[in-house]
């Protein structure tokens, strides 16, 4: 047998209104419309669910006793059909996964951490390194966020520029080049490049050929905090964000110079999968996110 579920729409309006009229009133129908309903309703659970008792009409029995569960039924299924886009922030329980690489990681998520828990202090973040190669992650939930430099561009994810950051050079304190440098002195010295897929080279190489210039990279390495380690050690120099990258430079206790080329600056991106667009939690999480970045490039 197939039901209606309208049925228990209207049902509801009746054993709230006690009457036709106030049913149809309260749902925008007619009168003759909801009584061929109470018609259909009478045929269906066998019941007269409302009886004429001199100048009123009172519920049955049946009715008395379905009473609560059919109004919880229909609010529930509002709920489901017209979800609440209400967000309370000190109410939410949810973890968050967010993808990113250790520059980013030392940098924007201490901030963003405190301003979670100063605004939703239910919220749980996971954060992730990135890996060396795509995965299906964001595709099927497992991370909420991505954050890098790379937007995905098939039509199910959704990409946002948060920001830009200038690349510079970074070097150990007293290394010969600390005074400045050109670009042949540039190639000069060893390299260490950060690359999650260990690549060789960089858009930095094809200024040089330019030049009738190469360099010598002795590593790649997958994250900045290796590289600076590498980089605390010798003469390598090691290319990398200026502000993303502070926090772990100063930890390395490494100073910067400027890259001796015109370079554009490294594009910083939230990414996520579209089935989180409508979602006001998720939306809240990207502002965060966002205002965290400028929190921070604010202070540079």
């Amino acid at each position: 047998m197939q039901l209606d579920l309208n049925l228990l729409t209207v049902l509801d309006a009746l054993l709230e209104e006690g009457s036709v009229m106030g049913a149809a009133e309260r749902l925008h129908l007619s009168s003759p419309a909801v009584s061929r309903t109470l018609g259909r309703l009478r045929a269906v659970t066998g019941d007269d669910i409302l009886v004429r008792t001199g100048h009123t009409m009172v519920p049955t029995p049946y009715a008395l006793a379905v009473r609560e569960d059919v109004h919880r039924l229909v609010r529930r299924a509002r709920e489901v059909l017209q979800p609440a886009r209400e967000l309370n922030l000190g109410e939410l329980d949810r973890t968050f996964t967010i993808q990113c690489h250790d520059a980013l990681a030392a940098s924007v998520i201490p901030v963003l951490a405190v301003r979670v828990r100063e605004r939703a202090p239910g919220v749980r973040l996971r954060v992730l390194a990135e890996h060396s190669a795509d995965t299906d992650d964001l595709r099927h939930g497992r991370v909420d966020v991505e954050l890098g430099g790379a937007r995905l561009t098939l039509p199910e994810f959704r990409s946002a520029v948060l920001g830009h950051d200038r690349l510079v050079v970074a070097m150990r304190r007293g290394h010969p080049a600390a005074g400045g440098l050109d670009l042949r002195e540039f190639a000069a010295h060893p390299h260490v490049l950060v690359s999650r897929r260990g690549r060789l080279t960089a858009p930095i190489d094809e200024v040089l050929a330019a030049e009738g210039l190469s360099r010598r990279v002795i590593a790649s390495v997958a994250t900045l905090a290796t590289a600076l380690q590498l980089a605390v050690r010798s003469d390598a120099l090691v290319s990398c964000t200026a502000v993303l990258g502070r926090p772990l430079l100063d930890a390395f206790g490494l100073i910067t110079r400027p890259l001796p080329a015109a370079a554009p600056e490294a594009e910083i991106c939230s990414t996520w999968h579209q089935r989180f667009d409508s979602d006001p939690a998720h939306a809240w999480l990207r502002d965060q996110v966002r205002a965290a970045l400028e929190e921070i490039t604010a202070h540079h």
